[in-house]
């Protein structure tokens, strides 16, 4: 009797303890609502001066309520993992709710995430990027802070979040924060982080909690919170004084943004304008963060955040009443030196010098080192800020392995594999409409995986390629060819991305705990090859695309009219902006040259910036603006009563007419034979003038000069304020690579940015003339010219019907 109760008592406890270790219920409270770039804060964080949590009541096991980088308990359903070595230290893991840091943590942090939203979607996926840091702070760093929220969707027992630091693997922990945002530390273990670039890397393996389909993939996701993820610094390391090399490491603020705070006590001086332009584009050369903004002022910021700079300029007279002291040796020549701001605690970076000419010398001393001649030519794009590394760039034809692309053998045993790299185009491209890449692929996939699998290609963002998989049993594939057009190729970074979408006979069944078997289905090897055919070069404007991705033709080192309406704080601030972000795409500055008006500009390239009623008209014509603009833009007249009835009416006269043959005719070709109307004329039609709407916050435009040897750009909005906040808009790295066209226009409408394709293309040579490259840019323009071709096509079966007859009249049977 005594050993049947001591039975039942050991069991009652047995069970007691399982239902006590138990992880957090399903629960779908915490899915966040609508977009997720825009969420409010959680709902559990309470006031400051009540730090309990007030979420809702779940079990409080160590292993269920925070997550941890530390290997899993045996108890607990989760994949055993590799015991911490010294470089995956535990971690301190703290939830969103409790109280804010203090002012003197907050000021040890050094935020890392070049963005404003940071996602990882779908079973795999993974981002990179680097950061500078000083021999000082590569040193002093101590700790990485992240924060993430999750998909409810996303299993626990099955999916991890990694992290990288120069290729060392420093933490792991298991993906549970879908009710909120939450906090891990990962000490760095010493002499991890180097002076100079160092690669910050985050991966995340994700299953679906219930579902084996394809489609529930696109239901996983995982965000790394920007301003919850920093280095942090050990200040007592931390004393020396600043210099130079400290404006690479500027950072970014918890937004992702870098931001340059330029004061200058005589803002309003013509003469200070061209070496207050190039400090710009040297300040946005150095730092090479992906979203710069600048702006001027007379007076010094009552406060400054993490990823500012200041930058104090003036002749030694001027800094006098706003500087607490000059640095020395600023009354006998130009001096570039740090001094404190005793108001903000902070250290200010000061040019100055007896003159404005010596103020300009110390600009083109700091400029020197990023400038790059003019007969150098480059070999990548300097992307490595947000991307990892640095984009090669292809001029021709050319093959490189995937390792070279930065991507690693990997194994998966999802349903949805995709990764992707990066290839650089010249601005002369001129190959869409025939050009052909490669893809010589080495992979693998298992017996699994059936018929109806395929594997897919992308290229920004579009479908270009699909392979099917027609065999079953498994196979290893080596050099399998993958063919696709350029078609969505453009100047610039191109972001190209291999899928495999791979369907089996267990997601059919879909059996409990079948999303996290750990089988692999699918292996990529980075033995496999990218290879670029030979392809057109000859530049065309207008090109916007090519201005965002190379800043043809602005960056080829020759000199670039600069019309500027007004010199105010607006107006040098949207400049500013506008000049670093085409300096830094270009790799190399910008030698502008101020005019006054348009006339001034003459026949070379030439930039306008200004208000829309100060922009001169000639300017406007040449980049098919209209002349009623400045008159209506900004103002009530577009929405008057008139102008709207006006307007609906037409939408109603469209809504009732009947649809034209001619439209039905042209969607059909579209639709089966990607060929437009547009493409059978002899000759483009005329360009209209654009009206902005009342939408439109700001409108980047571009034509050809009037002389026809020249390409003039205008950034234009109603108001100074927003050409100010526009500029900074249109230059954030996911607008800026979206330029295209003509014309592009950015406000309020949905999609915010829009975008014209250009009727009339001016070609502007820039290869020496070869029957190689000749043919290839006749065999483009003939294939987006379709009817041209047929012509051309009947003219010589004519003339060869014609030689023909000629020949058989002197040699036939008659003769």
């Amino acid at each position: 009797m005594r050993s049947l109760l001591a039975a039942t008592l050991i069991a009652s406890c047995a069970f007691a303890g399982t239902l006590h270790a138990q992880v957090t219920p399903f629960d779908m409270s915490g899915e966040r609502p609508g977009e997720p770039e825009k969420r409010p804060p959680p709902a559990t964080s309470p006031p400051p001066v009540q730090p309990q949590p007030a979420t809702p009541p779940v079990p409080q096991t160590p292993q269920a309520a925070q997550p941890s980088l530390t290997p899993p308990q045996p108890a607990a359903p989760v994949p055993a993992t590799v015991p911490a070595t010294p470089a995956q230290q535990a971690p301190e893991s703290t939830p969103a709710g409790q109280p804010p840091a203090s002012p003197a943590t907050a000021g040890k942090r050094h935020f890392v995430v070049p963005s404003d939203r940071l996602n990882l979607a779908g079973e795999f996926a993974s981002r990179e990027w680097t950061i500078y840091l000083t021999p000082e702070q590569a040193e002093a760093a101590v700790r990485l802070n992240f924060g993430y929220r999750n998909s409810i969707y996303v299993a626990p027992e099955a999916s991890t979040l990694s992290v990288e630091v120069n290729d060392t693997p420093i933490g792991e922990t298991t993906i549970r924060s879908a009710a909120g945002v939450t906090e891990n530390s990962i000490e760095l273990p010493y002499g991890l982080m180097r002076p100079g670039s160092n690669k910050i890397s985050f991966s995340a393996s994700q299953r679906h909690r219930t579902d084996c389909t394809v489609q529930s993939t696109y239901e996983l996701w995982t965000d790394i919170v920007p301003e919850q993820t920093y280095l942090e610094f050990d200040t007592a390391k931390m004393t020396m004084p600043p210099t130079l090399d400290d404006i690479r490491a500027v950072g970014v603020n918890g937004q992702g943004q870098t931001r340059f705070n330029i004061v200058v006590p005589k803002l309003d001086q013509s003469a200070s304008t061209t070496p207050l332009l190039r400090l710009s584009q040297a300040l946005g050369m150095l730092a090479a963060m992906p979203n710069q903004v600048f702006e001027f002022s007379t007076t010094l910021p009552t406060q400054v955040s993490p990823g500012e700079l200041t930058v104090v300029v003036g002749t030694a007279a001027e800094l006098e009443g706003v500087l607490p002291r000059l640095p020395d040796g600023a009354l006998s020549g130009g001096i570039a030196a740090f001094v404190e701001n005793p108001a903000t605690a902070t250290q200010l970076l000061v040019l100055t010098g007896p003159s404005w000419p010596a103020v300009e010398s110390i600009v083109e001393n700091i400029l020197a080192p990023v400038d790059r001649p003019e007969s150098v030519s480059r070999s990548v794009l300097m992307t490595q800020r947000w991307t990892g590394m640095n984009t090669p760039l292809l001029t021709g034809s050319t093959r490189m392995p995937f390792s070279a692309l930065g991507l690693k053998s990997t194994e998966f045993n999802g349903r949805r594999f995709r990764t992707g790299f990066n290839v650089g185009i010249p601005s002369d491209f001129f190959g869409n409409a025939y050009g052909e890449a490669r893809i010589l692929l080495d992979a693998a996939y298992s017996s699994d995986v059936l018929p109806g699998s395929h594997i897919d290609i992308y290229v920004n963002g579009s479908i270009a390629s699909t392979v099917p998989i027609t065999n079953s049993g498994g196979s290893v594939l080596r050099q399998l060819p993958i063919r696709f057009t350029m078609r969505h190729f453009r100047p610039g970074a191109n972001l190209i991305e291999l899928e495999a979408v791979l369907l089996t006979r267990a997601d059919q069944v879909c059996s409990p705990g079948s999303t996290a078997s750990k089988e692999p289905r699918f292996a990529l090897f980075d033995t496999s090859e990218f290879r670029l055919g030979d392809f057109a070069r000859i530049a065309q404007v207008p090109n916007l695309a090519a201005v965002s991705g190379t800043g043809f033709p602005y960056g080829r080192g020759e000199n670039v009219d600069l019309f500027i309406d007004r010199i105010d704080n607006q107006t040098l601030s949207a400049t500013a902006t506008l000049l670093s972000q085409l300096a830094v795409v270009a790799g190399r500055p910008l030698r502008t040259i101020p005019k006054a008006s348009a006339i001034a500009t003459g026949e070379g390239d030439a930039i306008f910036v200004g208000q829309i009623s100060q922009i001169p008209p000639l300017a406007l014509a040449q980049t098919h603006l209209s002349e009623e603009a400045p008159k209506t833009w900004g103002t009530s007249a577009q929405s008057a009563p008139g102008n709207l009835n006006q307007d609906m009416l037409d939408e109603w006269r469209q809504k009732t007419s009947a649809i034209s043959p001619f439209a039905t005719i042209s969607d059909w070709l579209g639709r089966n034979f990607d060929i437009s109307l547009g493409s059978l004329r002899f000759a483009p039609g005329d360009e209209p003038m654009f009206l902005p709407p009342e939408t439109a916050n700001v409108v980047l435009s571009q034509g050809v000069a009037p002389s026809g040897n020249g390409t003039w750009l205008v950034l234009t909005a109603p108001t100074g304020e927003k050409l100010q906040r526009g500029a900074n808009s249109l230059t954030q790295h996911k607008i800026w690579e979206q330029l295209d066209g003509s014309l592009t226009q950015y406000g309020v409408g949905d999609p915010p940015l829009e975008t014209r394709a250009a009727t009339q293309v001016s070609f502007l040579p820039t290869q020496p003339f070869s029957i190689w490259n000749f043919r290839l840019i006749a065999a483009n323009w003939l294939s987006t010219n379709i009817l041209s071709f047929a012509v051309l096509l009947v003219c010589f079966s004519v003339l060869l019907g014609l030689a023909t007859s000629a020949l058989l009249s002197r040699f036939g049977k008659n003769r």
